[in-house]
């Protein structure tokens, strides 16, 4: 039987329950395509699945390998393509849905690409699909220099928007180059303060920055959440739409993003690589702080 190495979850835990070991190699099913990893990249989707905090909705199968973003190569044809899977990336062969996999940027590295179809798709997604964002509008985008908001950054500015972002004061001027026209210290000034009559707001972190955003907006304005359904109650009360948004990938998204990755109008950001063994590291690096773009491992 085929083997290959892959990082498995053998436990719900944090990154001390990673093991790096001997699986059998995946054999695709209808309607997929088997391709050797070359990248897969860090979302903060994977330690939470890990860690059980999902499991009354989604319940794995234990053990599971995680991962979802990859970058590499089909098996069968040798054609480079990127793209995600709902588990399984971190391993030197993955099964994937054809419809969720699109022909790799050809400018960029494996590690780079592995670094898009996630977060890409999301700020795509949530910007457009779901906020209807339009040229000249105006757009907060909170978490902007994670791994989603540093995409929906460039995206909105790509659009013709006027992007305002939440962020640490170190990130300042790297949102500035993404096309940020404001950037808004979270620590230090309230985003209350700056943001008035907001058509959109990108919300990537949920809680009490949720709750504060639905004062920002417009009558008529939306919101946008990844992590936290926003009540409906104070939607109405503010006279503003607020929906809770799931990525749903897309070989036809993904081939949008190649382009305009390839011609230079928007640009992945990784900030951190390690190898495929060093998972957990990885891991610990992302929960013990702010990262800025994505954290990518290097499989072959």
């Amino acid at each position: 039987m085929a083997t290959m190495k892959s990082i498995r979850v053998p436990a719900y835990g944090g990154p001390e329950k990673l093991r790096y070991e001997e699986m059998p190699s995946p054999q695709p099913a209808s309607g997929q395509v088997l391709v050797r990893v070359h990248a897969a990249s860090v979302n903060p989707f994977d330690f939470k699945l890990a860690s059980g905090a999902f499991s009354k909705f989604i319940p794995m199968t234990l053990p599971y390998t995680p991962g979802s973003d990859f970058s590499g190569v089909v098996e069968a044809t040798g054609e480079a393509v990127y793209g995600n899977c709902p588990v399984g990336a971190y391993a030197e062969l993955v099964s994937a849905p054809s419809g969720s996999i699109a022909p790799k940027p050809t400018k960029l590295s494996h590690i780079e690409a592995a670094s898009v179809p996630v977060a890409g798709q999301t700020a795509r997604q949530g910007l457009f699909d779901h906020g209807r964002l339009e040229r000249g509008q105006t757009v907060l985008i909170h978490a902007a220099a994670g791994g989603v908001g540093s995409f929906a950054v460039q995206l909105a500015h790509w659009k013709g928007a006027r992007v305002l972002a939440t962020a640490s004061a170190s990130n300042a001027d790297y949102l500035r180059s993404l096309g940020a026209d404001i950037v808004i210290d979270y620590k230090a000034t309230p985003f209350e303060s700056v943001a008035k009559d907001i058509d959109l707001v990108f919300d990537l972190v949920g809680g009490q920055t949720q709750a504060r955003s639905f004062a920002v907006l417009k009558p008529g304005g939306r919101l946008v959440a990844t992590s936290q359904p926003p009540p409906q109650d104070q939607a109405a009360q503010h006279k503003i739409t607020a929906t809770m948004m799931e990525m749903q990938a897309s070989t036809q998204n993904l081939k949008q993003l190649a382009n305009l990755l390839d011609a230079g109008v928007i640009r992945a950001v990784v900030s951190r690589t390690f190898p495929l063994a060093e998972a957990a590291t990885a891991w610990r690096q992302m929960l013990g702080g702010h990262t800025r773009g994505k954290t990518v491992l290097e499989v072959a």
